[in-house]
């Protein structure tokens, strides 16, 4: 099997070209903030320039780990799905689904590698650079010099690898258990109880704000994680969200969109499920983002009224958010585009019988818009609700204010980018599909 994996890889490089983008940039991250660990046990480098980078490293590493398997698991399961007729005649040859699995496995495992040694020249170019920022904002010594070594190099592949591996192993079984019809209501409640358990804490992480002195250096981490657990749990539960909102919203599309708006609420409520790495993404991005900016924005502004300095320990946080919230956009964005390609390009069959059937393409493509309107709508709903539950009650028991002093600008960028990447990503891949002619995409399909 591995040696089919290394033959599938070197006969057709750019099927996994995506996964290959996908765990370069995360290694990049990964190695990039792994050589602050690097720099930080090097002889002769004071407690507090330590101090600094190894609480910046961990941060950022733990985030930018979960961050890179959902990047890598968005990616695997695209080339998955597409991959369903080959998978289909290898198990008619006589493949096992374990040997399958091995394959694929072996494929994820050898582009992850492939990903990472790309990494490592800009990882070290950028361990360099994110040190110098650090040394200017005053958080580590001016003497200290960079390092990239064993810790850099080891979180990096591993990582990599691990995500990889796992995602496609996971990927393949979702798809193994599809085909066979094994999807059942186990796994539906194994979703509700996760993504109403995250809503839970994540209140409660918002709610104990209140029970906070106002002054307390630490007020910060309750509102932003609660705001990022509450992110996760809409994202958990958006497929029976949108379904339900779709419902509500059937007579109203019809009635301003006509015909594709009430086709395009009919598809999205059939395939909710389908959708679900849409919006996991979409929430999560627009809740993090939303909330991690405004509340540092608060904070800030708050230091700077009080007159005192900003601590080498209050730069930290600022660095961290900042970062984190690059972070969180760079991947945000990969998966959205990864699973709204999939969504869409999957759907060439559907769009060919609808041309047949006498649906223009131009129709097609409306049909499409709505979909991905009524998508980014629900999506940075769920993601600004999320949001705002963690920016109030900060901003109320920081400063005695109800609404931060930041004004609606950061909201609006946060939501220009996810309604471009969105649209664009839609409709790009639908008009694509749409030059195959009707007959042929219905045929190749079949």
């Amino acid at each position: 099997m591995l040696f089919l994996a290394l033959r599938s890889v070197r006969k057709r490089p750019g099927r996994f070209l995506a996964t290959l983008l996908s765990a370069f940039l995360g290694a990049v991250i990964i190695m990039t903030f792994s050589s602050l660990h690097d720099t930080a046990a090097a002889p002769g480098v004071d407690e507090v320039s330590s101090e600094s980078m190894t609480i910046s490293a961990s941060v950022v590493g733990g985030y930018g780990s979960l961050l890179v398997f959902f990047a890598i698991a968005s990616t695997l399961t695209v080339s998955v799905r597409q991959r369903a007729e080959e998978i289909h005649l290898l198990r008619c040859t006589g493949a096992t689904p374990a040997q399958v699995t091995r394959m694929i496995v072996g494929e994820s495992a050898v582009v992850a590698l492939a990903g990472a040694a790309l990494a490592v020249g800009p990882a070290m170019l950028g361990g360099r650079l994110l040190l110098g920022l650090f040394k200017d904002s005053g958080q580590v010594a001016a003497d200290v010099g960079p390092v990239f070594g064993a810790m850099a190099l080891g979180s990096g592949f591993g990582i990599a690898v691990l995500a990889s591996v796992g995602a496609a192993f996971l990927a393949v079984r979702r798809a193994t258990k599809a085909a066979a019809g094994a999807r059942g209501p186990s796994r539906r409640r194994g979703r509700t109880l996760a993504g109403s358990a995250a809503v839970v804490a994540g209140t409660g992480g918002v709610l104990t704000t209140y029970a906070v002195d106002g002054t307390e250096e630490m007020l910060m981490m309750f509102p932003a994680y609660g705001a990022i657990l509450l992110s996760v749990g809409f994202a958990v539960l958006a497929p029976s969200l949108l379904g339900r909102l779709l419902g509500l919203l059937r007579g109203p599309l019809a009635a301003m969109g006509g015909a594709g708006g009430y086709l395009s609420a009919r598809n999205l409520r059939r395939r909710g499920a389908e959708l679900a790495g849409v919006l996991m993404p979409m929430i999560i991005f627009t809740g993090m983002a939303t909330a991690t900016l405004y509340i540092q924005g608060v904070e800030s502004d708050w230091v700077a009224a009080s007159g005192l300095d900003k601590t080498v320990d209050d730069k930290n946080v600022e660095t961290l958010n900042l970062v984190v919230v690059g972070i969180i956009v760079v991947f945000s964005c990969i998966m959205l585009v990864n699973s709204l390609y999939a969504a869409t390009s999957y759907r060439s069959r559907e769009f060919g019988q609808q041309r047949l059937a006498g649906a223009t393409p131009g129709q097609v493509l409306g049909v499409v818009g709505w979909e991905a309107v009524l998508l980014t709508l629900t999506g940075l709903v769920l993601g600004t609700v999320a949001g705002i539950a963690g920016i109030i009650p900060f901003t109320m028991v920081r400063t005695d204010q109800v609404l931060p002093d930041q004004g609606p600008g950061t909201w609006l960028a946060i939501m220009a980018v996810a309604t471009v990447v969105t649209l664009g990503t839609s409709l790009g891949t639908a008009r694509r599909t749409l030059r195959a002619p009707a007959i042929d995409a219905v045929t190749v399909a079949a």
